[in-house]
């Protein structure tokens, strides 16, 4: 007789029950909902979550839910417009020391939450949001290396007392010229113990020796990938403050960098962020030169760069790089208080703050040009006299409005760029649309699988609603494991789970049509069961594992789309199998075990025997 064992029953139940419940919360929709993040110091706590409460109850907007959940705190609503008013007013009472963003976050109660039960995370295109493929400029990213190894090198001399004729920058190379030979023994020893990755070469032009630096090979390729990481960082940190979940931040390439920001609901703020590659100078004006404005049509003289200020002014700065964007480690907006205009107020790390107080010391009554470098573009924000010793502390001025002042102290807060940036390709999907997909994505799984229904309940009868059953466990199987992997699915992924209801469905016909053979070659009911389902097993294992082996070779060498479909094809035929052997089985045990049946509901089996009964005569 076809009996399970209990075990194997506990087993089906306990897998069914608990992908029930991690299947659940993708079935309840989202919701708007404000997320709260504290910046440094301030953490989403209890006394938080009492002041949001408070102050949405003052302003008059009700909230369905207030709840910490993470580092972050959050406020769900009942509609968009609500949601909006919320923001306005969490952000004015909260200031600058937290990020109030707009989400979209399941609707599924809060119990499920608590047993790890969440909804897969959707992607771009079926949540909406922004897309960003940067470039990143590995020639500014050498150029900004080679400006470093010349200033550290003059550094290097003028501490040693080391005497030289000249330090130039040319090209990709530094050059020294020394008079002395024991000078240029001297300073050759030093160079290459400060900076070994640095090939010298030496040469004589008269009376001079000659020494040239340049940063080897392997140093470059090293450099060019730590741009690319650093650049990644930033940017990460920059989409943090923004409030978005779920971002990917990868690489693209040799030199590009893949920014998807799913879910976004405000992608001009996005943009602005992210497309905003600013990253901070602080070098000194030479003040020797009288006029400015007749460089405005001219090169600048040797030496020096010629910029433009935020006001159109014509500023001559010198190459030497005194403070960058990575020795910041806190930068907040305010206000001047003298003038009331806006303002950054700049802390700097101990290297910086040294190397500022030095500045500062021997440039007394000159002028200090602060620069922000946005896609490769220098400007001048403010170039102040200093007026006295500073340190790690200062402020930049000469913002337009408060928003830019923000929007630059998130920038340098979030760290330096080692290259500047520029988009190359942008993309915006909206909710609506993403809206759509999903429905149509719904929409093809739920025809495909009522279009299956129909045949194998036509065509098998009981054994093709078992079949059914087993493919609808078997699809329960597949959305409770990407809950519980926290999976983003996407259109692709959509695409992966219709072929494997397919696929899956063909692992039941082989066990019927076996199950059918069986019973034409004359064998009882129940050892047809019995046989079908052990002589199918080998052949469903076979046919699968050829098509995990496909699906392994996409998800390792198959980059995006294509990877997220190979992940939901690979779990997909695992949990096709347990279902069409395991789960179908079990319900066929259920109706025919433990009872003598002298018919099966699996179709029409007599014809085909009759059929070869005739064809025997005919020979005979």
């Amino acid at each position: 007789m076809n009996k399970y064992p209990v075990w194997k029953y506990a087993v089906i139940v306990i897998a069914l029950v608990v992908a029930f419940l991690f299947a659940l919360p993708n079935f309840f929709g989202q919701v708007p909902a404000l997320q709260v993040s504290g910046l440094r110091a301030n953490k989403a706590d209890a006394a938080l979550q009492t002041q949001v409460q408070e102050t949405l109850k003052t302003a008059g907007f009700a909230a369905d839910s207030v709840g910490v959940e993470g580092e972050s705190l959050l406020v769900k609503f009942k509609d968009a417009d609500t949601q909006l008013k919320g923001r306005d007013a969490l952000q004015a009472k909260l200031g600058d020391g937290f990020v109030v963003a707009l989400q979209l976050v399941s609707n599924s109660p809060a119990w499920l939450g608590k047993i790890g039960a969440h909804p897969m995370y959707l992607g771009l295109d079926l949540r909406g949001g922004v897309h960003f493929l940067m470039q990143v400029d590995m020639k500014a990213a050498t150029d900004k290396a080679v400006d470093r190894y010349t200033g550290d090198i003059r550094a290097l001399l003028r501490d040693k007392k080391i005497y030289h004729t000249g330090i130039i920058r040319a090209g990709e190379s530094t050059t020294v010229k020394f008079k002395e030979p024991q000078e240029f023994a001297k300073a050759k020893k030093e160079i290459e113990a400060m900076a070994p990755e640095l090939a010298l070469r030496d040469s004589v032009v008269g009376e001079e020796t000659i020494l040239t630096a340049v940063m080897k090979p392997e140093t470059i390729t090293k450099l060019r990938e730590s741009a690319i990481e650093q650049n990644m960082t930033a940017l990460r940190k920059r989409v943090n403050e923004l409030g978005v979940s779920e971002p990917i931040v990868q690489r693209s390439g040799d030199d590009r960098i893949l920014i998807q920001l799913a879910g976004v609901q405000d992608p001009a703020r996005a943009k602005d962020v992210i497309g905003r590659t600013a990253s901070l100078e602080l070098r000194m004006v030479d003040d020797d030169i009288a006029g400015f404005e007749q460089y405005r049509n001219t090169p600048p003289p040797f030496g020096l760069d010629k910029m433009i200020s935020s006001k159109g002014e014509v500023v001559l700065v010198k190459k030497q790089v005194v403070i960058t964007g990575d020795k910041v480690t806190d930068a907040q907006p305010g206000f001047d208080s003298q003038t009331g205009g806006p303002t950054v107020n700049v802390r700097l790390d101990s290297a910086g703050g040294r190397a500022m107080l030095q500045t500062t010391r021997e440039n007394l009554k000159k002028h200090m040009a602060m620069i922000m470098i946005e896609k490769g573009k220098p400007e001048v924000l403010t170039w102040p006299t200093i007026q006295g010793e500073f340190g790690p502390q200062f402020q930049i001025t000469g913002m337009a409005n408060t928003n830019e002042a923000k929007n630059l102290a998130l920038l340098l807060r979030a760290g330096a760029l080692a290259a500047p940036m520029e988009i190359i390709e942008e993309r915006t999907i909206g909710p609506s649309l993403g809206a759509e997909n999903i429905e149509k994505g719904k929409n093809s799984l739920l025809f495909g699988f009522a279009l299956i229904t129909v045949f194998m309940i036509a065509y098998y009868m009981l054994f093709g609603v078992v079949s059914v059953l087993s493919l609808a466990a078997n699809l329960l199987f597949l959305v409770a494991l990407l809950s519980m992997l926290q999976a983003t699915m996407t259109l692709p992924g959509i695409a992966a789970i219709a072929l494997t209801l397919g696929m899956a469905i063909d692992s039941n016909v082989l066990i019927n049509e076996r199950i059918r053979e069986e019973l034409r070659n004359g064998m009882s009911p129940q050892m047809a069961i019995q046989t079908g389902y052990e002589r199918a097993l080998d052949t469903i294992i076979d046919s699968n594992i050829t098509t995990l082996i496909a699906g392994l070779a996409l998800l390792i060498w198959g980059s995006g789309p294509v990877r997220g479909f190979a992940v939901v094809h690979c779990l997909g035929i695992v949990t096709s199998i347990f279902s069409a052997v395991m789960v179908s089985r079990g319900l066929v045990n259920l109706i025919y075990g433990g009872k003598k049946t002298g018919k099966l509901s699996i179709g029409n089996v007599a014809w085909a025997r009759d059929v070869k009964t005739e064809v025997k005569t005919a020979k005979a």
